[in-house]
């Protein structure tokens, strides 16, 4: 691992990205979408009681009480205000809520994900691309547009069209536009719009979003 340039300060907000070494893919089947999608929701707590590994064995019932205990009286070492997992590289929103939170949280999904990954492929070695990347979000106006960007991923990628935004499963839009309930702390991005609708029509204006994409490049991070 390299120095971190980067200050990952406590309480405030950070555009964090990271790519498949050699820009290989990460996710190969939806279950490699699921696996991390559950790692995530997991390792956001900071008192998790035993390994993932450990927890996947439990009953769903087991499970589900766990995660509602650690809800009710963990403190977590990030809040995660949008995502997006895309088949090489990986997109957060994130609020550090204790020190060295998000360093804490984005080692242990991607420790945990290599392992899988690497078991389930008979493959060894690195899968991220070192340290992963950090940048600070420095307004609300960055904030509202950087998880615009965020969320636009797989249609800017072609992997889907606009109007089949909603159906992406492995990103945080359909927490926004109310379609599904998640982990993901979206009041801090949508208190600066009207509705769910609201947002979802600000994400879908394709000229506000080019023109205000010079505005946020230096926190694209690619």
């Amino acid at each position: 691992m390299g120095y971190r340039k980067t200050i990952l300060a406590t309480d405030e907000i950070y555009h964090v990205y990271n790519r498949g070494v050699e820009k290989r893919p990460l996710f190969l089947t939806k279950w490699d979408y699921k696996q991390f999608l559950e790692l995530i929701n997991y390792y956001r707590f900071v008192n998790c009681p035993v390994k993932y590994s450990y927890f996947k064995l439990l009953s769903s019932e087991e499970r589900n009480k766990t995660l509602r205990k650690l809800e009710d009286t963990s403190e977590r070492w990030v809040d995660i205000l949008a995502f997006c997992l895309m088949p090489n590289h990986i997109h957060f929103l994130l609020k550090q809520r204790k020190d060295s939170g998000i360093s804490k949280f984005m080692a242990k999904i991607q420790n945990s994900f290599s392992h899988f990954f690497n078991m389930k492929q008979e493959r060894v070695g690195h899968l991220f691309q070192g340290n992963f990347k950090a940048k600070r979000i420095e307004s609300d106006e960055q904030l509202i547009h950087v998880s615009r960007y965020i969320h636009l991923n797989p249609v800017t990628a072609y992997l889907i069209k606009f109007e089949d935004m909603d159906k992406y499963e492995h990103s945080s839009y359909p927490e926004y536009v109310g379609i599904r309930e998640g982990f993901c702390k979206i009041k801090p991005i949508l208190e600066h719009f009207k509705n769910m609708k609201d947002y979802q029509s600000f994400v879908k204006d394709q000229a506000d979003y080019q023109k205000h994409l010079e505005v946020i490049s230096h926190l694209l991070l690619e």
